[in-house]
């Protein structure tokens, strides 16, 4: 068993490590330098090297997202598949960027390649479609995958300006100290690429996905929706024709009956449009410490 962090150091024992050490050491200065066991700290190992000598069976990458380049998660999961290991992973960097790469790799390898966590966090996004809608084909994909954003919509129907509604969600904990990545749609634009090539084999990037965040939206826009009965909301949506599969992100006007438009705060929402099941829709949590912690350990049990 390995740990290893960038910041905080690495770990290796065969043996297994004691997780309550680790969490000691952590607590005094924030590495591994302090665990009781010396010999398991590794100084010279860098992710590469431990992902390359450790004995586990399984690596579990939770880098940081970079949807330009995929790195380095992407050289970290090139690296565990050539040596024989499983990866799960919560990082859309190499799933946006080099999905079909990495998923022959893996199958070559006879090794599994899951990241149930890079669409909706713990809500099963992908499992749900892949397990249960088996024998449906999946004609339109629909949903509000960015918790961020629609807790701000949400407070801007309610008559709020749109950077009092981004001063909360940085109170709340929901937006970054710089939203860019949430406000103008790009993390709903990577996880509707990862939607459209996992579930409808399409080979889309982010290029092919023209994408509109909520910066333009103004109070006017607003009273409008609801003088209408309307709301609106930031979606992610595939359509899949048959022969091409296309996707786009784009602030959208919805009746206020419909499913996504109930979709209040920072809760996900997402609808497949099936030929068969018709519209199946799925709400849950798209964030969250323990909700992707859960998705990794799903998909480590979901390992044969």
């Amino acid at each position: 068993m390995s740990i290893n962090d960038l910041y905080k150091g690495t770990l290796h024992d065969e043996n297994g490590l004691d997780m309550a050490g680790v969490f000691k050491s952590l607590d005094v200065d924030g590495t591994l330098e302090h665990y009781k066991n010396q010999k398991a700290i590794k100084p010279d190992w860098d992710a590469v090297k431990t992902i390359e000598n450790t004995n586990a069976d399984v690596i579990v990458e939770l880098t940081f997202t970079d949807v330009l380049t995929g790195e380095p998660a992407i050289t970290h999961c090139k690296t565990a598949i050539e040596a024989g290991k499983h990866v799960v992973m919560t990082n859309k960097g190499p799933i946006v960027k080099a999905y079909q790469q990495l998923k022959e790799a893996a199958d070559k390898k006879g090794v599994e390649f899951l990241f149930e966590g890079t669409v909706m966090s713990g809500t099963p996004a992908l499992r749900m479609p892949l397990m249960t809608l088996k024998g449906n084909t999946i004609t339109r994909i629909e949903g509000i995958l960015n918790g961020t954003t629609n807790s701000m919509l949400t407070d801007m129907a309610s008559g709020m300006s749109y950077e009092d509604s981004l001063d909360i969600a940085k109170q709340k904990g929901y937006a970054e100290a710089d939203p860019t990545n949430d406000v103008e749609g790009y993390d709903v634009q990577g996880k509707v690429v990862i939607l459209a090539n996992v579930l409808l084999g399409a080979s889309l990037t982010r290029h092919d996905v023209p994408c509109t965040g909520i910066t333009k939206l103004t109070r006017e826009d607003f009273k409008k929706a609801k003088d209408s009965n309307q709301v609106w909301k930031l979606l992610g949506v595939v359509e899949n024709d048959g022969n091409v599969v296309t996707a786009r992100v784009e602030p959208k006007l919805l009746t206020a009956d419909d499913p996504l438009a109930q979709i209040n705060g920072p809760m996900n929402a997402v609808t497949y449009q099936c030929d068969l099941s018709g519209n199946v829709t799925l709400i849950g949590a798209g964030a969250g410490i323990t909700e992707t912690g859960f998705a990794v350990l799903i998909d480590i049990l979901s390992i044969r």
